[in-house]
């Protein structure tokens, strides 16, 4: 495992999907979370929460970049991180976000509108994954 590759695309994985779920819960799906105030935090509540966000958003990173970096092959790169995306996706957020539909009253469309998002925010850091390791 080369240390160097994978502590930049753990810095790069992070900035990223940092970003990507900023846009997609705190812009795209903001209206819909509006609607839900029994569900969710208020933003001043939220706040004081903010801390767990960025560790949350660290672990994953960590975890996804020590887990590319055990199975990258010589295999065209994009490729490689396409699929990753997109078996990362299937791993952890389509069975999170059916299990909060099965669980709690999340409207439909919200859990789907999360589930496509995340399929998009997943494999665009899968790829960065997959272009600052690639050999």
């Amino acid at each position: 495992m080369n240390i160097k590759k994978c502590f930049l695309a753990f810095v790069a994985v992070f900035l990223v999907g940092f970003t990507l779920n900023f846009v997609i819960h705190g812009v795209l799906l903001q209206g819909d979370y509006s609607q839900l105030p029994n569900l969710l935090r208020t933003e001043q509540d939220a706040q004081g929460y903010f801390p767990f966000m960025i560790l949350a958003n660290l672990l994953f990173s960590l975890a996804l970049v020590w887990i590319y970096a055990q199975g990258v092959s010589d295999k065209p790169w994009l490729g490689q991180g396409v699929r990753f995306g997109l078996a990362v996706w299937l791993l952890t957020a389509v069975p999170t976000y059916l299990t909060y539909y099965a669980v709690q009253p999340w409207p439909g469309l919200v859990i789907a509108k999360s589930i496509a998002f995340d399929l998009a925010r997943v494999v665009v850091i899968g790829v960065v994954a997959a272009a600052v390791y690639r050999k």
